[in-house]
């Protein structure tokens, strides 16, 4: 009985040296907020990078026998623009994200006085070119019924893509687009490599004054664990809508 009374008055005194003494707490909510802008804001460039490299490759992949065939300026135009996304896929995917960052702060943007917006700018890169592969995936899973269909109401090829394809195409990927998002939630955790003060920099920091380890590393896992768990929830909530909306 002693023995666990003494645990909780010892864990009473590491909470209290951690979080409330100089109020030691708000370092890890500043902390949450900047991991929060920039997982948000990567999300969106990543998204946004990744609807248009896929529907670039997917439609080059849909349409290459008759590009090559044919050999249109508008073929030629989309074959060298595939290109440029292969590269830009094989360039990301093939170097790690803190590299990226690095690169980005310490060399593109040298003049740059908050690390936030170059986070979310090389996140957002590296984010896109795995989204990107998940909606090409997606899109060539889709019927080529669903663009004779889309013809047979008079719609283009982008028309098509836009209002048929790609609303089907996000109901099939949502599971795995939800990884990548958890993968770009927890990745935010080197932002600190450009002084960017995120959570796990705010743990470390507090570790680093009251040179107690535990206390802070956990209190830091526990928020990146409860992030994904409402995440996931969220996530499975919309896929039981979307799949009630196909019934």
């Amino acid at each position: 009985m002693q023995y666990i009374t003494d645990f909780f008055k010892s864990f009473a005194h590491d909470f209290e040296t951690n979080f409330i003494v100089k109020d030691r707490y708000l370092a890890l909510l500043r902390g949450l907020a900047n991991t929060l802008k920039i997982t948000l804001g990567a999300l969106i460039v990543g998204v946004l990078i990744g609807v248009i490299v896929a529907a670039i490759r997917s439609s080059y992949d849909k349409n290459a026998e008759s590009i090559k065939a044919k050999g249109s300026f508008g073929g030629k135009i989309l074959a060298f623009l595939n290109g440029i996304c292969k590269i830009y896929l094989t360039v990301i995917r093939g170097t790690p994200v803190v590299v990226q960052l690095m690169i980005a702060y310490f060399v593109i943007f040298t003049s740059a006085r908050d690390g936030v917006p170059i986070g979310i700018f090389a996140f957002g890169i590296n984010s896109g070119a795995y989204v990107a592969e998940i909606f090409r995936g997606g899109i060539m899973s889709i019927d080529n019924g669903q663009f004779e269909a889309g013809r047979s109401l008079g719609f283009n090829y982008v028309q098509t893509m836009w209002h048929i394809v790609i609303p089907q195409m996000f109901k099939a990927v949502l599971p795995t687009l939800l990884n990548e998002f958890i993968a770009l939630l927890k990745e935010t955790s080197v932002a600190g490599y450009v002084g960017v003060t995120d959570i796990t920099k705010a743990g470390n920091s507090i570790a680093g004054v009251t040179y107690n380890y535990f206390m802070p590393l956990l209190a830091v896992a526990a928020i990146y664990l409860i992030i994904v768990m409402v995440l996931t929830s969220l996530v499975a909530r919309l896929e039981r809508r979307l799949r009630k909306s196909d019934h």
